[in-house]
């Protein structure tokens, strides 16, 4: 496999944590941009990329470690939510929160977020802690759950009440999501993207934002179907099959980064 091949493979999962490590996709983009570039200007740079995926996080977290305040000064984009999120950025620790995104959202072990961040892996264990401690500051909320797959939705149910948060409805289909909003607004959205009558969570979403601005987290089995720069992209997307405890960070963001959005 070429050098293109193999950072073209990990482009997506990059785009994904710059998106939520910003708060933006415009921002995020700009970002994975710049470290590309960066790389073709540098042949020491570029030849490390041969190592996968942990060698091109470590260049990208660089560059972010170094910038990271005058990009997110740019004029925010217009996708979902995205202004409240520069301004919430302003609150959180930027190396905190790298550290949570790349040991949850984007499964590092600690050993290689440690690698990417430059630091030992006590200090990572430390600072996803803080992380932890800085951004769970939310009130409980409602969530909707829109997944087609029984156990799925029952385990997404455990894991919402156990974070205090009440399951407002579930859906497996377009039309019982709508249902469900007609009943209540929820404050959260968690929603797969295949549903169980061939109909889309994209669309079910959409319908949703069109009366209410809500966080919303896309668990799919296929994150590279949306992640094409095609068109505007969730910020949290998680893979499945999950892991708790990336389910639980992404709701903890995702609820912050929205909690200065209101909820028509």
């Amino acid at each position: 496999m070429s050098l293109g091949q193999k950072v073209a493979e990990n482009l997506p999962y990059l785009r994904r944590y710059a998106r939520a490590l910003t708060g933006s996709q415009k921002t995020g983009d700009a970002f994975v941009r710049a470290t590309l570039e960066a790389a073709l200007a540098d042949d020491e740079l570029k030849s490390s990329l041969e190592g996968g995926r942990v060698p091109l996080y470590r260049a990208f977290n660089k560059l972010w470690e170094s910038a990271h305040v005058e990009i997110d000064d740019a004029a925010p984009s217009s996708g979902e939510h995205e202004a409240g999120a520069q301004s919430s950025l302003q609150v959180i620790t930027p190396v905190h929160r790298q550290a949570l995104l790349l040991t949850t959202l984007e499964d590092f072990t600690v050993a290689q977020a440690a690698i990417i961040m430059g630091l030992k892996t006590d200090e990572v264990d430390a600072l996803v802690n803080q992380a932890i401690s800085e951004i769970d500051r939310e009130q409980a909320t409602s969530v909707l759950i829109i997944e087609d797959e029984p156990l799925i939705s029952m385990q997404l149910e455990d894991l919402v009440s156990s974070l205090g948060h009440e399951v407002c409805g579930t859906a497996a289909t377009r039309t019982q999501a709508r249902e469900a909003v007609g009943k209540a607004t929820p404050g959260l959205v968690l929603a797969d993207i295949q549903l169980a009558d061939g109909s889309s969570g994209l669309d079910a979403v959409d319908d949703i934002l069109a009366d209410s601005k809500v966080p919303v987290i896309f668990i799919t089995a296929y994150p590279e179907r949306l992640l094409t720069g095609d068109r505007p992209e969730p910020t949290y997307l998680v893979t499945k099959p999950f892991q708790e405890k990336t389910v639980r960070a992404a709701i903890s963001q995702a609820l912050f980064f929205g909690s200065s959005q209101p909820i028509a």
